[in-house]
């Protein structure tokens, strides 16, 4: 039976009691928050007797060549606190009620911070963002090889470095692939400055174009998502954010944008960046559309990058991204197994610890392959009997390998969420299931789903009959469709808030427990519409190519705003030396770059610069006219529709209540 249909029976049985009832039951109030059910203790229990916990391998390799650690916060020019330095400090000790045990000791690992060496040469500074900055010492520098999500932990990450090891300046970066935690902090170490004076910034192909589509085309809706993913709202305590299973927490700093000097392609691509020699591996559709592996032959080291982690990582994240392919995924992780790792003494990646020693970087990319593979495989092969993405998350099994790898287990990404992706990846998001295809969206069908479960009142005392047997899938679900039929009904908000928390507390995954648990304190709480969000900055955009500017402008545009006949438009860049032609239309705003239209109904000739202060309204335009960094030919009214008709998204739309 479909799961739809099985959610169904339950709904009409319910509603067939309640029909029986002479006096309708009510619901008691939910229970207090932050305290663990038995039913979320048993589990965890049951997880931490089931697993080697207190297997040391490691926390020996997070341990390994700690020279030195930050003391104090680190802040912004403005002295706003982006990183808290002892935030995660009460993870210590045995792991509480509140949280899953291996996800505690995950997070224990995640909570060392400090410059690392890894191998002479070879160093890593952990625990100051959510990803790793790692350095090679050149000849001449120091070349940083991802440099964090904010310039403030970047720049704070350097100082440590200059100040134990000597300083030096940045010979060289190297961007591994086009997640934002892994480059919008370049200008914390380098600037364009360095960039004229011949310092190369190295990255995968298609990173540029990649990079810009998921943080300015779909940033907004990815960035307000990623507050629940990350538990950006959350407290920092044993009921809150203990850490996302990937890395500590994701930094509050500002992100930029420094694009590339050179995009590699190919396997085997080798350069030499001050001396010292790398051999690239090209690995586009794995955990980013574009991506590469490195080698260090004079090092013996291989960088995994995002591919290989001390987790198994996602095939469609919680915050929402192109869906990845494991089935390359997987292909890749065997490439460098077969052609690096015999020669490897230590690999490193882009988040967690090294592994040291040749078989042992064996077994982990041995490992690291197989979880991707097996789910790979396993999904497609139930699909091809003719099972739906639920019904697969339902009987896919563990596999061996995370049984005894505590690398391959799901502290980010999950087998369930990850067998739906892969589903995805090949069918689509729809099951298959006639009458799910075109299905009233969730606030219609809750309100039809309450009614046949014979009113609010009977459904949740449904839903607290299935809390209070541990049943939280079911209980979220019955409570979510009071919610969503009538968000006014406290008494629904406050059950489905505690389910949640179960939930969470109950969660491996660091993803899914800030998920759960930023859920409950919206329901709560409401929106924290007092922390201002803005995902634009000047930093981000002087790097951002003119195209890709427009581009992202493209996705803001409402067709149903202009108030004119269709026309185009002239942009003249003088600094930058581009012209690009609008085709303002009933239905797109079309760039064309390199392009000029013959009978423009306006061409505005601006600095590349005076144009972001424009978009990001720092700026009017009447001032940058005043200042004479703007002139308009033409119909200056044909320009203001355009711009009239460009939407500003709100940051803070609901996601967990309509």
């Amino acid at each position: 039976m479909r799961y739809a249909a099985l959610a169904l029976a339950a709904l009409i049985s319910l509603a067939a009691c309640s029909e029986q009832a002479t006096t309708p039951p009510k619901a008691d109030a939910a229970p207090e928050a932050g305290v663990a059910t038995d039913a979320t203790k048993a589990a965890n229990a049951a997880l931490a007797e089931r697993l080697p916990l207190d297997q040391p391998g490691d926390f020996e390799d997070a341990d390994h060549g700690l020279l030195a650690q930050i003391q104090e916060d680190i802040v912004d020019e403005t002295g706003k606190v982006v990183w808290s330095v002892n935030a995660q400090d009460f993870i210590t000790g045995p792991a509480p009620d509140t949280v899953n045990p291996s996800l505690w000791r995950q997070q224990q690992l995640l909570a060392k911070h400090g410059l690392f060496e890894v191998k002479d040469g070879l160093y890593q500074v952990r625990g100051y963002d959510l990803a790793v900055m790692s350095i090679i010492r050149g000849e001449t520098g120091w070349i940083i090889v991802d440099p964090l999500t904010a310039k403030e932990t970047a720049a704070a990450a350097l100082k440590l470095v200059n100040d134990t090891l000597g300083e030096r300046p940045v010979s060289g970066v190297i961007y591994t692939h086009s997640h934002a935690d892994h480059f919008a902090g370049a200008r914390g170490v380098i600037s364009e400055a360095d960039i004229a004076k011949g310092v190369p910034v190295l990255a995968p192909v298609g990173f540029t174009e990649n990079a810009i589509a998921e943080n300015l085309l779909a940033g907004n809706y990815m960035s307000r998502r990623a507050i629940l993913m990350f538990g950006g709202t959350l407290p920092n305590d044993k009921t809150g954010q203990v850490g996302t299973g990937l890395g500590p927490a994701l930094s509050q700093g500002t992100a930029g944008f420094i694009p590339p000097t050179e995009e590699i392609s190919g396997r085997g691509t080798q350069r030499t960046i001050d001396g010292v020699r790398f051999e690239f591996i090209d690995a586009a559709g794995t955990e980013a559309p574009a991506e590469f592996m490195f080698y260090l032959p004079d090092f013996r080291a291989l960088c995994t990058a995002e591919v290989a982690t001390a987790t198994f990582h996602n095939g469609l994240t919680l915050r929402g991204a192109k869906v990845r392919d494991f089935l390359e995924w997987s292909r890749v992780l065997d490439y460098v197994l077969v052609n690096y790792a015999d020669k490897s003494d230590l690999s490193f990646a882009s988040h967690h610890w090294p592994t040291f020693g040749t078989e042992n970087v064996q077994d982990y990319l041995r490992g690291q392959r197989d979880v991707y593979r097996y789910t790979h495989d396993q999904t497609v092969r139930r699909a091809n009997q003719g099972s739906t993405q639920f019904e697969i998350a339902e009987d896919i099994p563990e596999p061996d390998v995370q049984e005894t790898h505590f690398d391959t287990r799901g502290y980010y990404g999950t087998l369930n969420h990850n067998a739906k992706a892969v589903y995805q990846y090949y069918f689509g998001w729809w099951d298959g299931v006639p009458a799910t295809y075109n299905a009233w969206p969730m606030e219609e069908r809750s309100k039809r789903m309450v009614a046949l479960a014979g009113g609010e009142d009977a459904a949740l005392v449904a839903g607290e009959k299935a809390f209070k047997e541990g049943d939280y899938r079911w209980a979220a679900e019955v409570f979510n469709a009071v919610v969503f039929a009538n968000p006014e009904n406290k008494l629904g908000r406050d059950w489905l808030a505690s389910t949640y928390e179960q939930m969470g507390f109950q969660a491996e995954s660091g993803a899914w427990r800030d998920y759960y648990l930023t859920g409950a304190a919206e329901l709560r709480r409401g929106l924290p519409v007092d922390q201002a969000i803005r995902l634009g900055n000047a930093d981000f955009l002087k790097g951002v190519p003119t195209v890709e500017l427009f581009n992202a402008l493209a996705v803001r545009y409402a067709p149903e705003k202009l108030t004119r006949d269709p026309f185009t438009l002239n942009f003249v860049f003088p600094d930058t030396e581009e012209t690009l032609m609008l085709d303002v239309g009933t239905s797109t705003a079309f760039p064309r770059p390199g392009s000029a239209s013959g009978s423009p109904a306006a061409t505005l000739t601006i600095s590349r610069a005076a144009f972001n202060d424009l978009i990001l309204q720092t700026r009017s335009f009447q001032d940058i006219a005043k200042a004479g960094e703007a002139k308009v030919e033409g119909d200056p009214s044909a320009l203001l529709a355009w711009f009239s008709a460009l939407e500003t998204a709100s940051f803070w739309f609901n996601v967990v209540e309509p």
